[in-house]
């Protein structure tokens, strides 16, 4: 399928080399708080002694996607990254300041929006600048892991960018529930790993703020089936059989037509019919009951958590 010969090399990061057949973790100081604590971001290197790709895998580039974060946490404590071939570059968390306070954001930036980022400017253009510089200067392709935000649940998704055939490549070995194109966002990280020719993969599973052990499992088995396509670990690791991802060409979010308590009647990921009730919208007297219909055929990709809702939200987000 890859046609290129991928061949891991000596890494440099901070000036702290970690040759073939090494393991090491670097902790990168980035800021300190106004008491004077550093902050660090730690960064895992596992080098194999064999050739193979560089992967990065990165959690937490929004502080408040948790999830990200302990889906990396769950493969470091089960030693998934005992690498053979090639080379893993992990970073569990790299928005240590908005998991501080519980934000998407690094001190009212969105760090996903500041590539590629400044030496001099914002600490989230800083964050940018050094990820570009020093990290992905080293890796063939990466594996972004997000979840949903603003209380929405993204059902366990890839998402690559649709001029990126590698990405999409990689997408397919992945094979999350769900896997779709998406447009490159201006100032993304993934916009600006595409512009350096490096393929990336953006995992969605979950929501802000909480833990979801199933779209935690689908990420880690997703991820664990790209290393071993490449034979970096060992062929003893189990990893379940999945049905075949159901592949999106087309979505579109069912919005609130009125405002009031919502209450969903479907699960995230069921496949629904053109007129199907989704869930309903109450005023708060119990006077109305507004049905929320499924406008086609499809599957439910995403699902908005949150009660109270004003017209116009997105409710559900339908893929077809």
């Amino acid at each position: 399928m890859f046609k290129k010969e991928f061949k891991n090399e000596v890494v440099e990061i901070r000036g702290q080399k970690i040759g073939l057949g090494e393991s090491k973790l670097i902790k990168i100081a980035i800021d300190r708080l106004p008491t004077g604590t550093l902050i660090e971001i730690p960064v895992y290197v596992f080098n194999g002694k064999q050739a193979g790709p560089t992967i990065l895998l990165q959690g937490g580039l929004h502080g408040d996607e948790v999830n990200s974060i302990e889906l990396i946490r769950r493969m470091l404590i089960d030693k998934s990254y005992k690498i053979y071939k090639g080379c893993v570059i992990v970073v569990p968390l790299l928005n240590i300041f908005g998991f501080l306070n519980l934000s998407r954001d690094m001190h009212g930036k969105d760090v996903n929006r500041s590539f590629p980022g400044s030496k001099t400017g914002s600490l989230a253009s800083r964050m940018a600048f050094y990820l570009m510089q020093e990290l992905i200067k080293n890796v063939d392709f990466g594996i972004d892991f997000h979840t949903g935000g603003a209380q929405r649940s993204n059902y366990p998704q890839i998402r690559y960018t649709p001029q990126d055939h590698t990405a999409k490549q990689l997408a397919e070995i992945f094979n999350a529930p769900v896997m779709f194109g998406s447009k490159l966002i201006p100032k993304s990280f993934r916009n600006e790993c595409f512009k350096n020719a490096i393929p990336i993969i953006v995992y969605e599973g979950g929501e802000s703020l909480r833990l979801d052990e199933n779209a935690t499992q689908h990420g880690i088995y997703g991820t664990l089936r790209i290393l071993r396509y490449f034979n970096m670990i060992s062929k003893t690791v189990k990893i379940p059989k999945e049905d075949p991802t159901i592949v999106i060409t087309n979505s579109r979010w069912i919005r609130a037509k009125v405002a009031g308590l919502f209450s969903v009647k479907i699960e995230n990921g069921s496949q629904v019919k053109k007129g199907e009730v989704l869930g309903y919208i109450m005023d708060t007297y119990g006077e109305t009951k507004f049905a929320v219909k499924s406008p086609k055929n499809g599957y439910i990709i995403a699902v908005n958590n949150f009660p109270i809702i004003n017209m116009g939200d997105a409710l559900f987000h339908l893929g077809n």
